[in-house]
Parts: C-alpha cells; structure tokens; sequence
C-alpha cells in the first residue's frame, strides 16, 4: 500500500500543497520550521485520525482559516481509493471516500496504514503510561479498525461514570448528603464490557509484539537486548501468547474489571474518579534485567523505542497489508552505526517517507525521490 498523492487546504501552515508521490523512499528536506514534518504528520493523521504531535485537531488548522482539509489517493495492488477528512475544531470532522459523504471519519480507518518514527518516540520509553497506553491502542486500531467504536464507547462510559462519581464525592464535600448512586451498576457493566474487549485486544497486541520487538532491538543494537514488554494492570495477563496459557478469556476479563470496580467503588466515591480500567493501566518494558525507564541510557531507550515501531511496522506488514513507514526527523537523532542500521532495515520498504533538515542526514541506503520544502511550497528536486 502506498500513497499517490497528498492534498492539503489550511493544514497547519499549508493554503494549499499538492504532492506527488510514488513507491519507494520520498525524503522532504530543508530548514526547520518550514513544513516538512506537516506533511508526514498529514498522512499519519489520515491512518490514525490523530496527530502524533498534540492531541487536540485546534492546532492543525492554519491559522485564520475555519477548517483544514487532508485528502490523499491510496493505491494498494491494482485498487485505488480516494480518502478525504475535514477538520473542524469545535464541531464534527467530516469524511469522504471515493467522494461519498455518507461516512463518518472513522470509517477511513485501516485505508491508510503507517508506523511513525518521530522524536516523540523517545517518551514511549521515558514518558508517561499515557503514551505507551496510546501507542497500544493506536496498534490494535490498525490492525483492527472496528476497535476504533469499542475505544469510543469505553471513553464515552468512562466520561458518563466520572462525572457521577464527581457529583457524589462533591455532595459529600459541601454536605449535601448522599446522592443516589443506583446507577452506578448499570455504567459498571457497560465499562467492563467496553474495558474487556479493550483489554484483550492490547493484551493478544503484546503476545505478539513481545518477540518481533526483541528480534527488532537485536538487529538494531546486537547483543544489548533482550527486550521484554509486560502489561501491567490489575486484571489481566502478563505472560503466555494469544489464547495461550496465561491469557483470560474476554468473559474472564469482564468479570476480572467488574470485580475491581466493585472493590474500588467506596475509595472512588471519596475522590470522585474511576480508579481501576485500562485508562490506568501500562505497559512495562524492560532492557535485559531492568526497567527501560530510569535505566536504560539515551541510546538505548532509543532502540528501544525503535524496536517498537519496527515491530509494529513486521506485525501489519505480516497481516497483509504493508503500511507506509514514516522517519520524522529521526535520523539526527541517532548515533552513526543506529543510523545505518535502521536505514538497512527500513530501506525495503513499499513506502518510506523522511524528513531531515538537510540531505547529509538521509543515509545513502535510502535512494529515492527528494522535495525541498521552504516556507509553505513543496518544490520536487
């Protein structure tokens, strides 16, 4: 799968860019701050319907503008689709494909398919769970867009109980005595539901990752490994592959999440907040003995993070259809043998599209189109 042509209206600094595109490597090159990562970051959101750079759509619109507007050609075997999304902050995006209007912007899910090397990356290693549990759910989402309506749901019965659970714990605060809470069990049920199903899709994602992710850090940095991934959470399973041992059923895990709600109701009441559910959970990784996070040098928990996207990248590559791999100005990241390495690896790919602020950054494997990009024009070398 690949993109043909990428169309932007008042997508960050972007009027207007029209850009042709073909298999094979494209690198956008020139000066920081002219664009060139708004152009990858264009394609990703079309695959994920979210920017790997902020995490609202406000900012990707140009500014004065009311709206911004991505459409790309895709072609995969002899099939062409034409996918379009408008942004609207504030109100509805909108979506098209093949110019119907009758979709919603989910539906252009699993059309274009990437794995992003981005600077950002870093965090997935030193940042937050908040990341690592986005870059999961990004992942099952790729490999199965209806997950996107399941994430939904969860999020939409996440939001309905917290603010029950505020609106008692304020009543307590400023006595106002006990709020009837008798709904409480029916929004218990539908985030179990919700969670389970959210649970056992990122749990099968990591049985699966685990040893693509090793084999990844092992060829990137020989020797320094091993790489090991662990969900870490109250309900669940940390050991055994998809449907193996080790691994609850999805009814197991709804009655696994049913019973920490039941047992964390009193202490959530108190604070007014849902404590227990995949929004809090992680995912654990660890370089040899130790935890990535804290330990793992710079270097290292680069690899470590690039392992996870190269594995992402084998996993959808494995499932049928190759997405296209994005390198966001990683190359002036890494040291010189990194560089090469990951250059070996990701040079094979159907699409690989690179930014760098200047040619010399774009190892020599990686042969292909070049576009020079300075302020808001895109100009084919």
């Amino acid at each position: 799968m690949h993109v043909t042509h990428l169309s932007l209206a008042d997508f960050r600094s972007y009027a207007r860019a029209e850009v042709s595109l073909g298999p094979g490597v494209s690198a956008f090159l020139g000066p920081n701050g002219q664009g060139k990562t708004n152009l990858v970051e264009a394609v990703g959101y079309l695959a994920s319907l979210g920017s790997h750079r902020v995490s609202s759509d406000a900012p990707l619109v140009r500014m004065g503008a009311q709206r911004a507007v991505v459409r790309a050609a895709v072609r995969q075997g002899d099939r062409q689709q034409l996918v379009e999304l408008e942004l609207n902050p504030g109100r509805a995006n909108r979506a098209r494909i093949n110019r119907s209007s009758q979709v919603k912007p989910r539906d252009v899910l699993g059309i274009v398919r990437t794995v992003l090397f981005a600077p950002e990356d870093l965090a997935l290693v030193k940042g937050d769970p908040g990341e690592r549990r986005r870059f999961l759910d990004e992942m099952v989402t790729a490999r199965s867009p209806r997950m996107a309506a399941v994430r939904s749901d969860y999020d939409r019965v996440l939001k309905q109980r917290n603010t029950l659970l505020k609106s008692a714990a304020m009543a307590r605060r400023h006595g106002g005595g006990e709020r009837d809470l008798s709904t409480l069990d029916v929004w218990d049920e539908h985030l179990a539901r919700a969670g389970a199903e959210l649970l056992a899709a990122r749990l099968e994602l990591i049985a699966v990752l685990r040893p693509l992710a090793d084999k990844a850090y092992e060829r990137l940095a020989p020797g320094g490994g091993p790489v090991g991934l662990e969900y870490r959470g109250p309900v669940g399973a940390a050991d055994g592959a998809a449907g193996g041992p080790g691994v609850l059923s999805r009814a197991e895990l709804y009655e696994g999440l049913a019973a920490a709600l039941s047992q964390s109701r009193r202490q959530e009441i108190e604070r007014g907040v849902t404590l227990v559910g995949p929004h809090r959970d992680d995912l654990a990784l660890t370089l040899g003995e130790l935890p990535a996070k804290g330990y793992a040098s710079h270097g290292e928990s680069w690899s470590v993070a690039l392992s996870l996207r190269l594995a992402s990248y084998d996993l959808l590559k494995s499932e049928g259809n190759e997405p296209v791999l994005i390198l966001d100005d990683v190359f002036a990241e890494l040291d010189e043998r990194r560089r090469a390495r990951l250059a070996e690896l990701v040079a094979p790919g159907e699409q690989v599209l690179v930014t760098a602020a200047v040619a010399e950054d774009v190892p020599e494997v990686l042969a292909g189109a070049r576009f020079w990009v300075s302020q808001g024009e895109v100009v084919r070398a």
